[in-house]
């Protein structure tokens, strides 16, 4: 992948649309707090999504491996660049409609995340990059060592924090219960 500043400056369109299309759905650019941060650690705390890295910056760098894999199945012939832009455009979409009503209060009702907000805006936009380091990530590996890389996240993400992007997935899309409990141990 050849990086023009064509390809540069579509992808920064693509995170300056999320950007504005968030603004206008009345998300906070730093969280309820207003403050700025680099780091939140605790998946329990108000400030959890709201700052540039938190545990779930891990999910979104496998987005985009998971997404390099996607596309390379589906679009292979074309180029890497295309697939690369079309990955950021999946992430900015998911971004846009995590931080909807309807998927923020679903997280609420069946996950973890009782008290999640949605995410700040400094937090989409991190979450957009996470993803494109991903799938540069993909591009540069193996498959095997791509594969070895999401299955050590997802575990290390499971032992950290009890939640992953596998366990997230399922827990959006069919819920169980049992997962819920044993997530919730501790706290």
């Amino acid at each position: 992948m050849k990086i023009t500043s064509r390809l540069v400056l579509t992808a920064l369109a693509l995170v300056l649309v999320t950007m504005a299309i968030e603004a206008w759905m009345g998300r906070s650019w730093l969280g309820p707090d207003g403050r700025f941060g680099w780091l939140e650690t605790d998946i329990w705390s108000s400030s959890q999504s709201q700052r540039v890295f938190d545990p779930y910056t891990f999910s979104h760098i496998l987005h985009g491996v998971l997404f390099y894999a996607g596309l390379w199945l589906v679009a292979r012939r074309a180029p890497v660049s295309t697939r690369f832009l079309l990955a950021v455009a999946l992430e900015a979409a998911w971004e846009v409609m995590e931080n909807s009503p309807f998927i923020i209060d679903r997280y609420r009702a069946v996950t973890i995340a009782q008290g999640y907000i949605g995410d700040s805006i400094l937090n989409s936009v991190s979450d957009i990059v996470m993803a494109a380091i991903g799938f540069v990530i993909a591009w540069r590996l193996s498959v095997v060592r791509s594969i070895v890389f999401v299955v050590v996240t997802e575990l290390v993400l499971l032992v950290l924090i009890r939640d992953n992007l596998t366990l997230n997935i399922i827990m959006l899309v069919w819920p169980v219960d049992g997962i819920r409990a044993w997530q919730m141990v501790g706290h």
